[in-house]
């Protein structure tokens, strides 16, 4: 007798304001793709697929992110209270020079600072916003030490 089945995580969706905006800011910084169907349009034509829904996947071709658009999102001022994460997503680079050039790329990107704990000896990170108030957390994991 087989066992229940179990939901597989396929992607998280981020509502957004401006589905475009958003899903151009985690694309760039993560490299990821649009789905097909879901890239910009030429210059000078409507942005349809961005107006409501947008897809991004992997370099393999896996489904990533999505964006929804909402009318009003309020931006979290986690840590401070008011307004809390609700959910958040984390980060990972291999060394603290490699944290310093995403940081540089987060903010060129219109992303900002929200914490910065790159000093601490246990756990260098820094905790940032991306333009539509989702906190997210970039952490130095060193692998295969």
């Amino acid at each position: 007798m087989e066992g229940p089945r179990i939901p597989q995580l396929t992607q998280v969706v981020l509502d957004a304001t401006n589905p475009r905006a958003s899903a151009e800011f985690w694309r760039q910084l993560l490299g990821l793709a649009y789905r097909q169907g879901h890239e910009p349009p030429e210059p000078g034509e409507e942005d349809r697929a961005g107006q409501d829904w947008l897809n991004l996947e992997t370099g393999a071709g896996e489904p990533c992110l999505a964006f929804q658009r909402v009318d009003e999102f309020p931006r979290s001022t986690w840590p401070t209270p008011g307004v809390p994460q609700q959910l958040h997503l984390d980060l990972t680079v291999s060394s603290l020079d490699d944290l310093l050039a995403a940081h540089a790329r987060v903010i060129e990107l219109g992303g900002e600072l929200c914490q910065d704990r790159s000093n601490s000896p246990e756990e260098p990170l820094q905790v940032f916003l991306d333009p539509d108030g989702h906190p997210f957390c970039i952490f130095v994991v060193q692998r295969g030490e």
